[in-house]
């Protein structure tokens, strides 16, 4: 089976520094795509949604950090790997960096080495995440995404589609409240217009099947998995 090459936009003023990092992360095999200022990145990303974006800091229109939280904001990059390239080494610079969202940082002069190790290590690690996230195991409960089931004693509960998408998502975070909007955004989009009871009928369902309260409503705020 042909297996699609992950997909890297690259974002800097300086051509010089777009060709060589597009050159040499060719030759590892991704797909490269490049713009040259933040403005540029954000439509571009939009436009191809790559699995991993690398923004130099400063750059005009939008700089890296400008570009990164605008991106961050929207719930189809919030899990898209985010590499920053800077001149500036100081700490409190890498921090607000690591702070907006950025899984890693890369200070210039660039060694293509490091910078295609790093950018392998990433990928690797999403890999291994990807693989962990599969089946979610809370004491006798696993919620197996692989089979849309949720498995309690050994015994299967279907759900539907949303309903389980809805299960996994507050489950992913046990104890961390969601708010109605973020439910709504993640599970129905943003494009889809839902009434604001759907999601109290959907976790009513999911109690109903499960036979269990795992879903605790924070009053006027969200919902949380707790078990």
């Amino acid at each position: 089976m042909e297996v699609t090459p992950r997909r890297i936009l690259v974002a800097d003023d300086e051509p010089d520094i777009l060709e060589i990092i597009s050159y040499n992360l060719a030759k590892e095999g991704y797909e490269i795509y490049t713009a040259k200022n933040g403005l540029e990145a954000i439509d571009k990303a939009k436009a191809i949604k790559p699995d991993l974006i690398i923004l130099d800091v400063m750059m005009p229109k939008k700089t890296g950090m400008e570009a990164c939280q605008v991106l961050r904001s929207m719930p189809q990059f919030q899990k898209t790997l985010i590499i920053f390239l800077t001149a500036m080494s100081d700490e409190s610079s890498q921090i607000r960096g690591l702070e907006l969202g950025a899984d890693d940082y890369v200070s210039k002069p660039i060694s293509t080495k490091v910078l295609v190790s790093r950018v392998n290590a990433l990928f690797r690690r999403v890999t291994k995440d990807d693989e962990d996230e599969k089946v979610l195991a809370f004491g006798n409960m696993r919620i197996d995404t692989t089979k849309f089931v949720v498995i309690i004693d050994e015994v299967e509960y279907p759900l539907a589609k949303k309903e389980f998408e809805l299960l996994y998502l507050l489950a992913s975070k046990q104890g961390r409240v969601f708010l109605r909007n973020e439910i709504l955004s993640q599970i129905w989009g943003r494009e889809v217009i839902v009434g604001d009871r759907t999601i109290d009928v959907h976790v009513r369902k999911i109690r109903q099947k499960l036979g269990i309260d795992c879903i605790t409503t924070v009053k006027g705020v969200g919902y949380k998995f707790e078990l």
